[in-house]
């Protein structure tokens, strides 16, 4: 009797785990200013199911439209996209009810920050209006120090009206943690910049790779195994596939996102990987607003798999949960998130009919419980 007593609640206890292990929560940073929104939003999001549930909200932030979270998930960093007065801020995070608590802020000294990633050390930020990338170190209570490192790009590129001078898009790692990269959708170049994150000038510029003229480098992502960097051009829509080694990359495949027939305006935005490396989504907005799929082939090179409409204006980011069993899509202009069922087998998404309603979504996050 005992035994069978043991049995059974170790059988809950499994089926109790393995239910917590499909919920995640669910950051998504906004913009304040053009409806009402409180800043940065938590949700608790049902990888089984696709349902979510809203759990908690900041106060007053402006336009945190980009967010980053630490490695040990306890604390959430987000640009303040305020113009001459923009700012990058830090947040307390508990995972466990999804209370966010501000810390601290402090100045960019640069306008327009719309990318921001951070490491045990430091938090790093691209600028888009101001074309820089700034650092900022952490304290050990997970605040942001004063301004370490600002550094500003030059130059400008064929298109007048987007290229006019520098617009840094988006920072990340190198897989290896030994580079830091910066798209700049003004210059038409990626940077790569040595990153020693115990000095006080962080990063030190090491080369420079141009990219199709008039394309507009926007965002990018590593495969799992940092051999391939896969960059989604925002002005003309190309996909471009490098080979990476050690800071070096090199050009193996250029796609595209835009359908071959499509003659209306556009603006590629957003790219993501699938948790298992089978296949590769990118967004595009404007009378576009479209989701490609693409298979990842064994050589790393793209493949077109499906491309259908995103549902909603304006899909400026989106995130896949962590199962891979769904997609969610913000939308800038039409304040929703559309959730999205996925085929892992290929790639291919439906409609659950499923909404988040919110002020300007504009970066989705995931994190564990």
């Amino acid at each position: 009797m005992k035994k069978n007593i043991l049995i059974t609640l170790l059988l809950l206890s499994c089926i109790c785990i393995q239910a917590q292990e499909k919920k995640f929560n669910l950051i998504i940073g906004t913009y304040t200013k053009s409806c009402e929104s409180k800043g940065i939003y938590v949700y608790d999001f049902n990888a089984e199911t696709g349902d979510f549930q809203f759990k908690s909200s900041t106060e007053n932030v402006i336009n945190p439209s980009f967010v980053s979270v630490s490695k040990n998930n306890d604390f959430i960093y987000s640009v303040n996209e305020d113009g001459p007065k923009s700012t990058v801020s830090a947040f307390k995070y508990d995972t466990s009810n999804a209370k966010i608590e501000f810390v601290n802020k402090q100045e960019i000294h640069n306008p327009g920050p719309c990318y921001i990633i951070n490491d045990d050390k430091n938090v790093i930020t691209a600028n888009y209006t101001g074309g820089s990338v700034a650092v900022f170190g952490k304290n050990k209570n997970g605040s942001l120090t004063e301004l370490k490192q600002l550094i500003k790009h030059s130059g400008k590129g064929i298109n007048p009206a987007r290229q006019e001078k520098s617009h840094v898009h988006s920072v990340q790692f190198s897989p290896d943690h030994q580079f830091v990269l910066a798209t700049d959708l003004g210059t038409d170049k990626m940077y790569l910049y040595q990153y020693n994150p115990k000095v006080a000038k962080p990063l030190e510029l090491k080369d420079s790779i141009k990219v199709k003229a008039g394309s507009g480098p926007r965002h990018f992502a590593f495969s799992k195994n940092g051999q391939q960097l896969y960059l989604l051009q925002e002005l003309d829509g190309t996909l471009s596939v490098f080979n990476y080694n050690k800071g070096k990359l090199v050009l193996v495949q250029e796609t595209t996102v835009l359908a071959p027939d499509f003659k209306g305006t556009s603006t590629a935005a957003d790219i993501h990987i699938s948790p298992d490396q089978r296949f590769l989504y990118a967004t595009n907005r404007k009378e576009a607003n479209t989701i490609s799929c693409f298979k990842i082939l064994k050589d790393g090179k793209l493949a077109l798999a499906s491309r259908t409409s995103s549902l909603g204006d304006g899909p400026r980011n989106f995130a896949i949960d962590p199962t891979g069993n769904f997609l969610l899509v913000g939308h800038q202009y039409t304040n929703n998130v559309v959730v999205f069922k996925r085929n892992k087998e290929t790639g291919a998404l439906t409609d659950t009919g499923k909404r988040i309603e919110l002020c300007a979504p504009v970066c989705l996050v995931f994190t564990e419980k």
